[in-house]
C-alpha cells in the first residue's frame, strides 16, 4: 500500500470527523436528540481512531533494534486493532446504551432544524472523506472486489477508513430516519430506535475490523501473485534449479520476509552456491521490492523422492 495514499485518506477523514463532531454536539445541545448525541460520540471515536492510525504509522517507521531485529512494521497492525476496540466500546456500546435509555424515557425534539441541518452537513462532509478513501483505494484495488480488497489488504489504514466512512454514512441515514419519524409522529421512541440501529451498525463494523486486523497480527503470507513472482525470480538465473519449499511472512504492510530452501547442483563449489544465492536475492528484490528480508538455504534436490510421489514442499529437506 502507498503510505502517502493511506495518510491522505486518514487526514481527510480526521478533518471531516472533527468538524462533524462539533456540529453534532451543538445540535444535541439545542434539540436533545439522542441520535445526535450517539452520532457525536461516534464522530469523536472516529477522530480518535484516525489519530491512532497516524500514531501507528509514525511508530512503525522506527529503525530495527537488537530487541526487535525485524523492526516495528507491525505497529500499524496493533493500532489498527486498537481502532476496532475503540469503535466497539466507545461508539457502538455507547450508542446502544443511549438508544435503550431513549426508548424507555422518550421525549420530543426541540429545535428540530438543528439536527436535520447538521445531519445534511455531516452527509456532505463524510461523503467527501469517503470519496477520498475510495480514490486512494482504487489505485491499489485493481480488479479485486471491495470485499476482497478489505480482506486481502496488508495495510490496515485504507480498509479501516473505508469501513469507518461507510458506517458513518449509513449511521447518518439511520439518524435522519430516527429524527424524521420522531418529528412526524411526535414520539421520541423513534429517535431511540434510530440510535440503537447506529449502535448495532458500529458493533458489526468493529467486529469485522477486529477479525481482519487479528489475522494481520498473527502473520499473513504474501499474496499469490507475489509468491509466484518470488518463485520465478529465485529460479530465473543460473545456479538455482528449483525451489524445494518456501515460506513468506509480512513483517509489516511494506516489508516481507522470504525464507526458502533452494536446490543447487551437487557439484557446485561453495563460492558458486554463494554467488547463486546473492544473485537470486537481487532478482527477488527487483521482482517484489517489499521483500526486504531474504533467507535462502541451499540443498540437493532428490529426484528419487519426487519419482516416488513425495511432495517436495511437505518433505523435510526435499529428500
Amino acid at each position: 500500500m502507498s503510505a502517502s495514499g493511506g495518510t491522505k485518506a486518514i487526514v481527510a477523514a480526521l478533518g471531516a470527523n472533527l468538524a462533524i463532531a462539533v456540529a453534532k454536539f451543538v445540535a444535541f445541545a439545542f434539540s436533545g436528540s439522542s441520535s445526535m448525541l450517539a452520532e457525536g460520540v461516534h464522530s469523536v471515536a472516529d477522530s480518535g481512531n484516525q489519530g491512532l492510525l497516524l500514531l501507528g504509522g509514525k511508530k512503525a517507521k522506527r529503525a530495527a533494534t537488537d530487541e526487535h531485529p525485524f523492526g516495528y512494521g507491525r505497529e500499524r497492525y496493533i493500532y489498527g486493532f486498537l481502532v476496532s476496540i475503540v469503535l466497539f466500546t466507545i461508539g457502538g456500546v455507547f450508542a446502544l446504551y443511549e438508544g435503550y435509555e431513549k426508548i424507555h424515557h422518550p421525549h420530543p425534539l426541540d429545535n428540530w432544524f438543528w439536527p436535520v441541518g447538521v445531519l445534511i452537513f455531516a452527509v456532505i462532509a463524510e461523503g467527501f472523506s469517503f470519496r477520498t478513501a475510495i480514490k486512494e483505494s482504487n489505485e491499489l484495488r485493481g480488479k479485486q472486489s471491495w470485499s476482497q480488497f478489505i480482506r486481502r489488504a496488508k495495510a490496515p489504514e485504507l480498509p479501516v477508513v473505508l469501513l469507518e466512512d461507510f458506517g458513518a454514512l449509513i449511521g447518518l441515514v439511520l439518524a435522519l430516519f430516527g429524527v424524521g419519524l420522531t418529528l412526524l409522529t411526535g414520539d421520541g421512541v423513534w429517535d431511540g430506535i434510530g440510535t440503537m440501529c447506529i449502535g448495532t451498525l458500529l458493533v458489526v463494523i468493529a467486529l469485522v475490523l477486529a477479525a481482519e486486523t487479528k489475522s494481520l497480527l498473527l502473520g499473513e503470507a504474501a499474496g499469490p501473485e507475489q509468491v509466484a513472482a518470488i518463485r520465478a525470480a529465485i529460479v530465473g538465473g543460473e545456479g538455482v534449479t528449483r525451489v524445494i519449499h518456501m515460506r513468506t511472512l509480512h513483517l509489516g504492510p511494506e516489508e516481507l520476509l522470504v525464507a526458502a530452501k533452494i536446490a543447487v547442483a551437487h557439484d557446485d563449489t561453495a563460492a558458486e552456491v554463494a554467488k547463486a544465492i546473492d544473485a537470486a536475492e537481487v532478482r527477488v528484490r527487483a521482482a517484489v521490492p517489499i521483500a526486504r528480508v531474504i533467507y535462502l538455504e541451499p540443498d540437493i534436490y532428490s529426484e528419487a523422492a519426487a519419482a516416488a510421489g513425495a511432495d517436495p514442499d511437505a518433505t523435510p529437506g526435499g529428500r
